[in-house]
């Protein structure tokens, strides 16, 4: 079966690179091993949340998901306020003040893969979507890439695309090396009921034992994302209901009030990877098989999503190049994404080791700097923008 452009995974991102290659004459394959879970029947909230950034809204707007999300279960924030770990140290970032209309947009992880997967299914004319399916092997040769499904079915495809997330099987098939290190943390989320409203405001705590964020969501819920020591971690998870929301309630300084938990914690492992090389002949990667950063400043899957509207603008607009697998083509991807992705990683990565860090002096230093970039609206504006995209 022969295809232009083979896309394996297809979560959030592999599915809008697919979507924004519409119109493009290509044909396309996606690879996904499982369906999306299905909306529940009742109204119950998921505790998996992403921060939209507007830059981000504006490409899922143009490909037709956005419209297809309930408005009544998308939150915007207007504001953030984010601590230091001495009680006194804050940065507050506001929509108004450099003038725009909201700051990101909170959303729930299935609401978004849930229509994303429809606007796909709306597209069989140029997509066909392969799951359940799972990956055995691929064959690299000049023309093309071999990509061998476990029931024996044979995809043959100018270009294919890793999308398959953090511990990428596309890119260890490349052998693409990465750099790769654990932060000895885990993100414990859940959503809870708060005794007075968030007024669309998103805090964020720099703790000794972590970074706690409440992101707001409709009414007076919000999401908690505690990315925790992992030994904090096991603790806050073996919490009955009561103490967990003492617990948060005292780590957030009562910001919100009471808080009631509306959703069972869960968990996962927190590491940085850094991909030395996004493409190869014949491959590209995108998502968190391109990277992988702390989820400390919400952008991981903002920065998936820009790699995937590059991508598909790179392959749009080869001109009169016929092979979308060719590793010239390919390259002014890498080129234009590499400057955005290695920002994002030094950013996170360094506020992360900074606040883990016990050195007497640093935490003076980092709270006194989070205080002065507080006091000064040029920085501030430039840290914003570039969250906005």
């Amino acid at each position: 079966m022969k295809f232009d452009v083979c896309i394996i995974g297809g979560g959030l991102v592999g599915a809008s690179l697919a979507l924004a290659l519409k119109g493009s004459g290509l044909k396309i394959a996606l690879v996904e091993s499982r369906l999306p879970a299905p909306l529940p029947a009742d109204d119950s909230w998921d505790s998996r949340i992403y921060a939209i950034s507007p830059g981000s809204a504006g490409f899922l707007q143009n490909l037709g998901v956005w419209k297809a999300l309930d408005e009544a279960r998308i939150t915007p924030v207007y504001n953030m306020a984010v601590f230091g770990d001495d009680s006194a140290a804050r940065i507050d970032f506001s929509a108004y003040d450099i003038g725009v209309s909201e700051l990101a947009f909170i959303v729930e992880n299935r609401q978004l893969q849930t229509a994303v997967w429809d606007a796909l299914k709306r597209q069989k004319k140029y997509v066909k979507i392969f799951c359940p399916a799972q990956c055995a092997s691929v064959t690299w040769a000049e023309s093309h890439v071999d990509l061998h499904l476990d029931d024996g079915t044979v995809l043959e495809a100018a270009l294919i695309v890793g999308a398959d997330g953090l511990n990428s099987w596309v890119r260890e098939q490349a052998k693409i090396e990465v750099v790769r290190h654990s932060y000895q943390q885990t993100g414990v989320v859940a959503n809870f009921n708060t005794e007075r409203s968030h007024r669309n405001v998103a805090h964020q705590w720099f703790r000794r034992d972590g970074v706690l964020a409440l992101l707001p969501l409709p009414d007076k819920l919000v999401s908690m994302v505690w990315s925790a020591k992992e030994e904090r971690a096991r603790a806050l998870l073996d919490l009955s209901e009561t103490e967990l929301c003492h617990e948060v309630t005292i780590a957030s300084y009562r910001a919100l009030g009471e808080l009631q938990l509306v959703t069972r914690p869960a968990a996962f492992p927190l590491s940085f990877v850094h991909v030395k090389k996004l493409v190869q002949p014949r491959l590209a990667l995108i998502g968190d098989a391109a990277h992988g950063i702390h989820p400390l400043a919400g952008q991981g899957v903002n920065l998936g999503l820009r790699d995937a509207q590059e991508l598909a603008s790179t392959i749009l607009a080869r001109g009169l190049q016929p092979d979308c697998g060719d590793y010239l083509l390919l390259r002014r991807y890498e080129r234009a994404r590499k400057e955005d992705i290695l920002a994002l990683e030094l950013v996170t990565d360094g506020l992360q080791k900074l606040f883990d860090n016990t050195n007497p002096t640093l935490v003076r230093l980092r709270n006194v700097g989070l205080g002065l970039t507080n006091r000064l609206p040029l920085i501030k504006d430039h840290l914003m923008q570039h969250a906005l995209s």
